[in-house]
């Protein structure tokens, strides 16, 4: 039966595939792919989880005391029928070996299958023991994550492959974890579907990163999509359709056959350079989460990195954090990729939709916090970790000696933050110097994403040589909007007066000053805001390097003073997206 749903569009195009589905759980597990050789030693690993706990359950129903109700006694045995019944771990086992997911990914996706088959059950008792199943797949996961061979989820993951046969994938899901994307950037998959999620949530980022469609804030999807359904994602209008009729299916095709012809004319515009009309000179640089990133900035014509986001290197590490040498030779790795070119790190934003293995007392305590995003993350968790703070710095610097490095310091907020900031800095120069190590003098940023910082950016100007605009948090934290929430996602505008005044107040002071600024939040990509930026008098842009090309042949077009103009009028009206519409598209 065909059927749609509606969510938020942010990654545009056209998708269609075979749905994947990222099972919803109450513990949080990896996804990822095994290769062929590893599909015997997952399954050894399921079938050492489940006996762990079976073990765990004889021996908890042994020791009983004479007086406990028998009900508890009926319990465990349930669970232990559960725990071996082949509708559980033999059909896990089949998700390993067809689908080459690994252990605790094949056992969520089965758990999904019959916790639907619960659900639909007449006999009220018997729906009632769906819990009964999710407390024991639980209790497997705990064992697979405790288990000896529990360190695997850290090694290289692979992709489906000849996993798939010979259809396109899509993946589906309630939500998808960081940690989780690093796996999928750049795999088997077509587009993404998500059930939470704003424009702004990192899963919607990623997509646009990957160039591929996606659409978030799909309410529940993943428990309406079915594993293996025919989904076509509308990336263009929020829409999902399941199990499309032949008609629609052949008009999407169309469109996806024009989508790739525009990405391939525009493509070839990527080594012309970004002028505008009136001959003003327009930096185009890349966000990058990877040193394996890189190649692909360059062949997009980007003229630099504006943003590398090194906490992905923190990312994904059951908990251990990468030394100096790690990080030294992964910002290295970038650097010299870049040929020359100047390559901006900012140092670890933790926090918020991007949580760390928690380690310390520090991160135990923000685990609990009511709102992570306005609690310790970025520089405030760097600055409550000196020791690992100064590792990242030293790192930074050493990889200075291979080519144009600049530091990028997110959410400041505070002077007292700036000064800790510069003290750590001279004090890892200082380390470097006493152990021998060549370094460089850098540049160093202030990321300007907190309305305290635009508010104060004069004082901010006289300790750092530039300023990037993390548009993304300086309209969640103007608008106090959860930029992931799909609750209040129409909410999130950065169309809103507010939002504008303090991008167009940062771009102007910066330049009076004479600094460097950039913007490279998610408006610097998106070429419905090229021209209101260009006259707000911004000469660099910074975006993913699959939207390069879209914002390239947007400055070609454009005419910055004649842009200026109709900017200084946008930002006096009341509903400058109305107005932006009429007078920038004139």
């Amino acid at each position: 039966m065909s059927f749609q749903v509606i969510g938020l569009p942010v990654s545009r195009g056209v998708a269609i595939g075979r749905a994947v589905l990222v099972a919803s759980s109450r513990v949080d597990v990896a996804h990822y792919f095994i290769d062929e050789s590893r599909v015997e030693a997952e399954i050894a690993r399921l079938r050492q989880a489940r006996d762990a706990v079976a073990g765990e359950l004889s021996l908890l129903k042994r020791d009983l005391p004479a007086e406990a109700p028998a009900e508890l006694s009926a319990l465990l045995d349930v669970h232990l029928m559960l725990l071996h019944d082949d509708a559980l771990t033999g059909a896990t086992k089949q998700w390993i070996v067809e689908r080459h997911y690994n252990a605790e990914w094949a056992l969520s996706a089965q758990l999904e299958v019959l916790a639907r088959q619960f659900d639909e059950m007449e006999d009220e008792y018997l729906r009632e023991r769906k819990a009964d199943l999710e407390q024991v797949v639980e209790r497997v996961l705990h064992a697979l994550a405790h288990g000896p061979e529990a360190g695997f989820a850290a090694a290289p993951a692979v992709q489906a492959r000849d996993f798939a046969g010979e259809d396109p994938l899509v993946l589906v899901a309630a939500d998808i974890a960081p940690a989780d994307m690093l796996h999928f950037k750049g795999g088997v998959f077509t587009g993404f579907v998500t059930d939470v999620g704003g424009r702004t949530s990192h899963t919607a980022i990623v997509a646009r990163s990957m160039d591929i469609p996606a659409v978030v804030g799909a309410r529940e999807a993943s428990r309406i999509i079915r594993q293996d359904d025919w989904v076509i994602i509308d990336g263009d209008n929020g829409l999902v359709i399941v199990n499309p009729s032949p008609i629609v299916l052949e008009e999407y095709r169309f469109r996806q056959r024009q989508g790739e012809l525009e990405r391939e004319r525009l493509s070839r515009l990527r080594h012309t350079p970004a002028v505008t009309l009136d001959g003003e000179r327009i930096e185009l640089l890349a966000n990058i989460e990877l040193p394996a990133d890189a190649p692909a900035a360059l062949a997009s014509g980007a003229v630099g990195v504006g943003l590398f986001r090194s906490e992905f290197l923190f990312m994904n590490r059951d908990g251990e954090l990468p030394g100096e040498d790690e990080q030294f030779e992964a910002y290295r790795a970038a650097v010299e990729a870049m040929n020359g070119l100047p390559v901006t790190i900012r140092t670890v934003d933790i926090g918020a939709d991007k949580p760390l293995e928690r380690m310390s007392v520090n991160e135990l305590r923000h685990e609990h916090a009511l709102n992570p995003a306005l609690g310790l993350r970025a520089i405030r968790w760097s600055l409550s970790e000196p020791g690992m703070f100064r590792q990242q710095l030293r790192a930074i610097l050493r990889a200075s000696a291979y080519g144009k490095v600049r530091l990028l310091i997110p959410m400041v907020a505070h002077l007292s933050e700036v000064k800790l900031t510069l003290d750590a800095l001279a004090r890892a120069k200082q380390q470097l110097q006493d152990a021998g190590r060549p370094y460089v003098d850098v540049e160093i940023g202030a990321m300007i994403e907190v309305p305290a910082a635009a508010l104060m950016l004069p004082v901010l100007l006289r300790y750092f040589d530039f300023v990037s605009i993390g548009t993304n948090d300086l309209i969640q934290y103007t608008l106090a909007i959860d930029r992931a929430d799909e609750a209040v996602a129409h909410l999130y505008d950065p169309w809103h007066p507010a939002v504008l005044t303090l991008i167009a107040g940062t771009i102007r002071q910066a330049r009076e000053a004479g600094k460097h600024v950039s913007v490279c939040g998610e408006m610097a990509g998106d070429p419905a805001f090229t021209e209101l930026l260009l006259g707000m008098g911004l000469r660099s842009f910074s975006m993913h390097p699959a939207q390069i090309s879209a914002i390239k042949q947007r400055v070609l077009r454009a005419d910055a003073r004649r842009c200026a103009a109709r900017t200084l009028a946008l930002l006096s009206a009341d509903e400058p997206r109305e107005e932006g519409a009429r007078r920038l598209a004139s």
